[in-house]
């Protein structure tokens, strides 16, 4: 072969790779449109004991004995040590909120030998060595003597903490101690909580908690894991609280947030939808303080109506009390101290009031087969923006629903859309918010998925899948959001649902979830740490970028005041793709950084192996406006650029 013809087929196949690498023209002089400053936000309610169990850091389950009307589930008399039985009492109660005791009766009990009842929490108390716990309990005895509080080992021997209070009296009183854990073991979810007396009589408990440190060592507080995870995905608003948690199986089991508030001695608690009861100790004043926590605002869902089980309440006279509810709910969270509920929420605490902006009116509506939400949403808008005019109201009906379903009547200032869909069609789809009306209702994507399987997460074969889901997922989750954060002019808010699972056996009852946690780990899915990077690299301006035919997803920002480009890009193929990026209008810094989560489609994190799928941080070099870079098979990459000015 002569040299002539060996350049012209060297040049022939360099054509061929260049023309087959897709191309992503970028417009980095001038912005397309503002991204929404609220785009990324957190969904809660209670499932998959995300609450009681979870985030809530309350260590003691059934703690005011009110789980089981006929016995005292989770807890137990102590074998081999003096004789005592247990039962419910209602002829003791607290108070009328609480109007269940434990009645410990012992027969036989010693110093050497006491007489003793435990409880297993969730799944097991979780201790860890050298930490100092909370415990508190209301007792009232009808002979003196101490009551000793320990955190125990399962096998009946080990101490891990022990603390004494001297006198229980005849009337009920508030008794809280500090049990402070022992050096050199290693932490365990296999301890109990153990209460015993010395001497035959008979007490009665109530309330009965224990709390190890919280954040912010607030009291009533949240775990401080979970807290730091959720912190650290930069949440601009949070949805509470719920989801199906807000309408509850029937009206009488909504989350009437009336009896949420106060004391904790005050919660009464209720029946959740999910299968188990809620102590409420996560009420109104808990959600509020949560958002504070995170730098967050409240997105407060009020119950409009409807519940999951078919009721609903018709509109007009028999719907007042309920609107009139919900503005109460909003004096709660925004009146000032001089107003009744602003007093209120002065008195549990928080004198100075929260901002809200966004109210939404019910959720999924769309399942009312009595057709009333039209006229439902109109009762509660009226009333709303006759006393609170800059308040966004969100429908809970949205695009993805048929027209006879949604609101005609009045026209909401959001739509809440809900999308659980399998991973290949999040993929598919990745141009859904691209046409949507500029001059409508904003959106909000309150509840949204990708899941792996080839049936929906409600059926029941998805109960022996991983709680948490995998990389294919997490490809899926991050093409969806590159479509919403193209249309962030539109998309106003979205959040991932559901947050958070115990991964205990019989703890869930969904799946995929962001983030898995037992008594003593967490940890965060492929999904989270997608999330996880868009939200901590967003700018405030969306720049127009054109991508070849391509399987590749993508979205750019801009901040124009740091002088920041974000280039998200996703690469769900098998194997990698290298990308032509012409950045023009602007000129670059040489230097920039990459954010790249990649592995196995089938690859995922799990309390036994939390960190199998993070991030990787590199530094990118030789940044020109036309450059080419490499992304790597099942692959989701954040590119970091500096305008220089």
């Amino acid at each position: 072969m002569t040299k002539p013809i060996s350049i012209l087929l060297s040049l022939l196949a360099l054509a061929r790779t260049t023309a087959a690498e897709p191309v992503l023209t970028i417009e980095a002089g001038k912005p397309a449109a503002h991204v929404s400053p609220i785009l990324y936000g957190l969904m809660t309610e209670e499932i998959n004991h995300s609450y009681d169990g979870g985030l809530y850091a309350e260590l003691i389950q059934n703690r005011a004995f009110l789980d089981n009307s006929h016995r005292p589930v989770h807890w137990a008399v102590v074998e081999n040590a003096g004789a005592a039985s247990i039962s419910l009492d209602t002829n003791q109660p607290l108070n009328e909120k609480l109007p269940v005791s434990l009645r410990m009766d012992a027969s036989a009990a010693s110093p050497t030998n006491p007489a003793a009842l435990a409880n297993d929490g969730y799944w097991g108390i979780p201790v860890f060595p050298s930490t100092r716990y909370h415990a508190s309990f209301y007792a009232r005895a009808n002979a003196s003597g101490p009551i000793i509080v320990t955190l125990a080992g399962n096998d009946g021997t080990t101490v891990y903490a022990q603390a004494k209070v001297k006198h229980i009296a005849a009337g009920w009183n508030h008794y809280e101690l500090s049990l402070k854990t022992r050096a050199g073991f290693k932490p365990t979810d296999k301890a109990k909580f153990v209460l015993a007396v010395e001497h035959p009589g008979t007490v009665w408990f109530s309330l009965v908690s224990l709390f190890p440190p919280t954040w912010k060592n607030q009291p009533n507080g949240f775990r401080k894991d979970l807290m730091q995870m959720l912190v650290d995905l930069h949440p601009k608003f949070l949805r509470f609280p719920g989801g199906n948690y807000v309408e509850g199986d029937t009206i009488a089991t909504r989350f009437n947030w009336k009896e949420t508030i106060g004391p904790i001695s005050q919660r009464h608690g209720h029946r959740g939808p999910w299968g188990y009861r809620s102590t409420d100790g996560m009420g109104l004043p808990d959600f509020l303080r949560w958002c504070q926590d995170m730098g967050a605002e409240p997105v407060l869902a009020v119950y409009a109506g409807y519940s999951l089980r078919g009721d609903h309440v018709k509109p007009g006279a028999d719907l007042e009390p309920f609107v009139q509810d919900a503005l109460d709910e909003i004096e709660y969270v925004t009146g000032p101290a001089t107003t009744k509920w602003g007093a209120q929420r002065a008195a549990d605490g928080h004198p100075k009031p929260y901002p809200l902006h966004y109210v939404e009116i019910g959720n999924e509506d769309w399942f009312d087969k009595s057709y009333s939400y039209d006229a439902r949403f109109a009762q509660f808008y009226n009333a709303i923006k006759s006393k609170y005019p800059d308040i966004q109201c969100i429908s809970t009906v949205g695009n993805e629903q048929p027209s006879e379903r949604r609101v005609h009547s009045r026209q909401p200032d959001l739509l809440d859309e809900h999308y659980y869909r399998n991973a290949q069609t999040f993929l598919d789809d990745s141009a859904h918010f691209d046409n949507y009306d500029r001059h409508g209702p904003q959106i909000f994507v309150g509840e949204w998925a990708a899941y792996e399987t080839p049936y929906v997460p409600w059926d029941s074969r998805s109960a022996k899948k991983p709680p948490t889901p995998n990389m294919t997922s997490a490809l899926a989750d991050a093409a969806w959001m590159t479509a919403m954060e193209r249309n962030s002019d539109v998309v106003r808010m979205q959040c991932y649902a559901p947050l958070l699972v115990n991964v205990n056996p019989g703890a869930r009852q969904w799946r995929p979830n962001l983030i898995g946690y037992n008594g003593l780990r967490c940890f965060g899915s492929p999904s989270y740490y997608a999330i996880r990077m868009f939200s901590g690299n967003l700018g405030n301006e969306i720049l127009k970028a054109t991508l070849d035919d391509s399987m590749l997803h993508y979205s750019v920002t801009r901040n124009n005041r740091t002088g920041e480009i974000f280039i998200k890009l996703v690469n769900p193929q098998s194997s990698s793709q290298s990308l032509g990026l012409e950045i023009k209008g602007v000129r670059l810094k040489s230097t920039g950084t990459a954010i790249t989560l990649a592995a196995p489609a089938d690859a995922s994190n799990s309390i036994d192996d939390p960190t199998n799928v993070v991030p990787v941080r590199s530094k990118v070099t030789n940044v020109t406006p036309v450059f080419h870079y490499t992304l790597p098979a099942n692959s989701i990459t954040v590119l970091q650029f500096f305008i220089l000015r």
